[in-house]
């Protein structure tokens, strides 16, 4: 059986390496555990040539508003669990809120790793919506891991 877990966290307004550096990291530790990182960024590699991501960027169909939402809401259906990388964000990051609540809604456990204090996503949803809260990605990584030891 597959173990699915879904890498969430802000993309507009980033770079294409903020977005993928810290995913493709997650994506090699959770598979040494057979568990598979699902990105947002995955067969998005034309994004490199620009400066930041923002929306409307690309006529691509990947990044088209259908194209994000159907296959974002389709990876967070079929994960087993979803870690939010929250840390350091600079702006609040809308796509990422809403996955907080598919993933609510098609009840999956919500890991979220975001500073103690002061970060722009700090809000009592959020706090309510996320089974657990780490303060690293590190621990993010580590509570993965501990759900899917069975």
């Amino acid at each position: 059986m597959a173990k699915l877990v879904y890498l969430a966290g802000p993309i507009d307004g980033c770079t294409y390496g903020e977005c993928t550096s810290w995913r493709d990291y997650a994506i090699r530790e959770l598979s040494q555990d057979g568990i598979t990182g699902l990105s947002p960024m995955r067969a998005k590699d034309f994004l490199k040539e620009h400066p930041k991501l923002v929306d409307g960027i690309s006529e691509h169909v990947l990044i088209s508003d259908a194209g994000i939402t159907t296959r974002d809401m389709w990876d967070v259906r079929r994960s087993d669990a979803i870690l939010f990388n929250l840390l350091g964000a600079e702006k609040v990051s809308t796509g990422t809120m809403i996955e907080y609540g598919w993933g609510s809604a098609f009840n999956k456990p919500l890991i979220t790793a975001m500073e103690s204090e002061g970060n722009v996503h700090e809000h009592n949803m959020i706090r309510r919506l996320s089974g657990y809260r780490v303060e690293t990605l590190e621990e993010g990584l580590l509570v993965v891991r501990a759900l899917f030891d069975y």
